[in-house]
């Protein structure tokens, strides 16, 4: 009952732990035994533990060496299976970081971390948002999650591959949901913009029904599904089509660079939400103007609840429950 017993739990134990705890065993066993039979050679159990490494690993170093026949005797067996199980071991290191690396690269690892940012879809929004990401916030992590790569160049970039319908609640576990700060859903261009927007939506669902508190960040396509991207629990929804439809609107209407030139602002600032501080409060809003100008930042507008006022009047005065929209350079 007590051997069945240990090997129950022995064959439960990660195989690279066990292999450990086998070439350990042997090791102190060699130890011990070589100690018994020649005690003037091996004076402690421990020389002899040593002599038993040095021996079972083939490194050989000759400060302890079996003088007795019985001695030797002992030393080949240790050589025909210490040796093994040593290099037994190693080999199983080596196969184990092998599929570890195959299994990243594949998606099939679990993620563990908190506070990281899940990407739902590859694309090349979600390939510049990573770079993006990648640039000004190097210590946050990033997991990506989409069912239509075969594998991803995780060396490449800091982020952790989850492969499958993201969707499906196994799927959004696997890149710990329940533990992330922030979701962004990208709309699947490979489809037509119905299913597009039905697979976000769908995706939203799943993602609030794990985490009834996590941010999501959904791209819509069809302007007639941004209510229910928002019913299904979107915090915000990005509706691009209609950016781009007013880009293309001003491009042709002003014959300007329009797109180059929110292209360009887009890459050399960055737009920031923040509440006004204590002594902000009360003053006006062109005395704000110029405070941040003098701090190389542009004011550009408030927001009280829904609604939202693009470079109000300087007399407008800021109240608490206001928002600010702030221009900042890129560092």
């Amino acid at each position: 009952m007590l051997r069945y017993s240990f090997l129950y739990y022995y064959f439960r134990i990660p195989v690279l732990v066990r292999l450990l705890l086998t070439v350990l065993s042997f090791m102190i066993l060699f130890g011990i035994i070589i100690h018994w039979i020649e005690p003037s050679q091996f004076p402690t159990i421990f020389d002899g533990i040593w002599w038993a490494f040095v021996t079972g690993s083939t490194v050989g170093y000759g400060d302890y060496v079996p003088l007795s026949n019985l001695g030797r005797i002992i030393a080949i067996f240790l050589i025909l299976t210490g040796g093994g199980v040593v290099t037994f071991y190693m080999a199983t290191i080596s196969a184990s970081t092998l599929k570890r690396q195959y299994d990243l690269s594949e998606g099939s690892v679990d993620y563990h971390r908190e506070n990281h940012f899940i990407i739902i879809g590859w694309n090349e929004k979600a390939r510049r948002l990573i770079e993006k990401i990648e640039q000004d916030m190097p210590s946050r992590k990033m997991v990506l999650i989409d069912q239509t790569l075969d594998s991803y160049p995780y060396q490449q970039h800091p982020v952790h591959f989850v492969k499958g319908d993201p969707s499906r609640d196994s799927i959004l576990k696997k890149a710990n949901i329940q533990k992330a700060s922030t979701v962004i859903i990208t709309a699947d261009q490979s489809k037509n913009e119905g299913e597009a927007d039905q697979q976000s939506i769908l995706c939203t669902i799943a993602c609030r029904g794990l985490n009834p508190n996590l941010p999501i960040f959904t791209e819509i396509l069809s302007q007639d599904q941004i209510t229910n991207a928002y019913r299904a629990g979107a915090t915000k929804v990005l509706s691009t089509n209609s950016f781009m439809s007013e880009l293309f609107y001003h491009e042709i209407q002003q014959e300007h660079q329009a797109f180059r030139m929110i292209s360009g602002l887009l890459e050399s600032y960055k737009f920031l939400e923040k509440q006004p501080t204590e002594t902000e409060i009360g003053q006006t809003f062109g005395n704000l103007k110029e405070q941040y100008r003098n701090m190389d930042q542009t004011i550009l507008g408030i927001s009280k609840g829904d609604y939202i006022q693009m470079n109000p009047p300087s007399d407008v005065v800021i109240e608490n429950n206001h928002t600010l929209f702030i221009l900042v350079p890129n560092s």
